[in-house]
């Protein structure tokens, strides 16, 4: 059994580079250094792995059954309106006992987009 019944999936769309996920994983480690007590997972939408279904049934095998899902994504496209909620919808279906809550994505939020606005101005005041 989990310490805690609650996990975070960091939530990306992928591509076929590996390079590209890096500063996900990085974020992963981040969050996870600074909540040790939460499980915190990566996820992609496509063309890497894990896929969101297949994190969400590790997660759920592990005995999690509260499930957040942070889109690293910096604006709502088609994929988050659209794809996301129904693939959510599927597996609450799935797994009824579980709790599912989707993020906005991080690009909505107003201190992530003061972390980058302060990091522009400060780079560019160099």
């Amino acid at each position: 059994m989990p310490t805690t019944s609650s996990a975070l999936i960091l939530f990306a769309h992928g591509a076929r580079d590996p390079a590209w996920a890096v500063p996900v994983r990085r974020l992963q480690g981040k969050v996870a250094a600074l909540r040790p007590d939460l499980a915190v997972e990566v996820a992609f939408l496509e063309l890497d792995a894990p896929l969101l279904p297949e994190a969400i049934e590790n997660l759920v095998a592990r005995e999690y059954r509260r499930i957040a899902i942070v889109p690293v994504f910096l604006a709502q496209g088609g994929h988050l309106k659209k794809d996301v909620p129904r693939l959510i919808e599927t597996m609450k279906e799935r797994f009824p006992g579980v709790t599912f809550d989707l993020w906005p994505a991080l690009g909505d939020a107003d201190p992530i987009l003061d972390a980058i606005s302060a990091w522009i101005v400060n780079r560019t005041a160099r």
